[in-house]
């Protein structure tokens, strides 16, 4: 499919290493996650929903987005998503190079969206966090699901906290 038909049935792609457009200010890189001309007409309630859900980025708006620090970076990459109103966001990576810190408040976010009732498929290497965060998760090893269940019952899970946690 065309992206565009793909954004429209409401399914946004943030995908690994952000991609954010460096030399735009935060506030051109979110109205640019607001492209299709039916997300246009709802700019300013998506940007107002984008700056409650992450309101450093509210005080970064007219700061180019080169200047962010990876975690910020990130966190515009999420909220550019967002500003396409999806109704299943699809995260690749989403911590990928922060630190932990930085990649704890991205799950913290994550968690935020997910309450208000956002779908998420997440790929993550970042097991615990995504565990607590997911309604379903499976664990997938060469391609291959090996395991799937519920985030509680797969961070209980004997073999999960052996194998994958170190526990």
């Amino acid at each position: 499919m065309q992206p565009n038909k793909i954004c429209e049935l409401g399914i946004i792609h943030v995908p690994e290493g952000r991609k954010i457009f460096p030399n735009m200010t935060v506030r051109d890189n979110l109205e640019m996650g607001a492209y299709l001309q039916v997300n246009r007409k709802h700019l300013k309630d998506s940007l107002h929903f984008v700056f409650e859900v992450f309101p450093l980025l509210e005080q970064r708006r007219k700061q180019y987005a080169a200047t962010l620090s990876g975690g910020e970076q990130q966190m515009l990459a999420i909220a550019r998503g967002l500003m396409g109103k999806p109704e299943l966001l699809m995260l690749d990576e989403p911590s990928l190079g922060l630190s932990p810190k930085m990649a704890g408040e991205v799950f913290e976010r994550l968690g935020v969206l997910s309450s208000r009732g956002l779908s998420i498929l997440l790929v993550s290497q970042e097991i615990p966090k995504s565990l607590k965060l997911s309604d379903t998760a499976y664990v997938m090893e060469n391609g291959r699901i090996m395991m799937q269940g519920s985030g509680e019952e797969l961070l209980k899970d004997n073999q999960i906290r052996k194998h994958y946690l170190g526990i």
